[in-house]
């Protein structure tokens, strides 16, 4: 094995913010992140190993997988949170754990009421607006769990929290369709 291939194949196997040489942070440089992200692509590219062995080929189409895979994780905030659960023991297990703060779960009845009784755009306007500031409250909170108290398992809740929120925002948008359609 040349030292090419040596050097790729550690880097497939190093997480997502080795392989882009990022602060294990839920805060990141986002430009910064691009800029890498773009680099490696840019050294992975297919072209430059079409002269080489088919092993060589191989192991290029993996690690050009492997940068996107990455990049698509550290790019979108929720999945990075999570991500970063995982890499720290706390797994999300979202399907399998659904426990919530009871206060979220009255939070989440009182959206799911409002949104059955919305007829206008305004009032999905303004539910809508709800939500994307109890997400904005959800994130900084989960931001200060990962980056300064390393408070696993709290983090881990506020990102299966901040799943529903998504989910949710998904049914506001289908709810905004069908009064279009009305």
């Amino acid at each position: 094995m040349n030292s090419g291939q040596g050097l790729q194949q550690s880097l497939l196997s190093a997480n997502d913010f080795e392989l882009f040489n990022l602060p294990l942070t839920f805060k990141l440089n986002r430009q910064l992140l691009d800029e890498r992200w773009k680099n490696l692509q840019r050294m992975a590219h297919p072209d430059n190993f079409s002269v080489q062995d088919t092993a060589s080929q191989r192991i290029a189409m993996q690690y050009s997988v492997r940068i996107n895979e990455a990049y698509q994780r550290l790019k979108l905030p929720l999945k990075r949170a999570a991500y970063l659960c995982e890499l720290n023991g706390a797994s999300i297990k979202a399907e399998e754990n659904t426990r919530m703060p009871s206060d979220f779960l009255i939070q989440q009845m009182q959206w799911r009421e409002q949104l059955e009784d919305a007829d206008s755009f305004h009032e999905i306007g303004k539910l809508q607006q709800e939500v994307l500031a109890a997400k904005e409250s959800a994130f900084a909170r989960c931001e200060t769990y990962l980056d300064v108290d390393k408070h696993w398992s709290n983090a881990a809740g506020e990102v299966r929290t901040l799943m529903f929120m998504e989910r949710f925002e998904d049914d506001i948008d289908k709810r905004r369709d069908q009064l279009e359609n009305a």
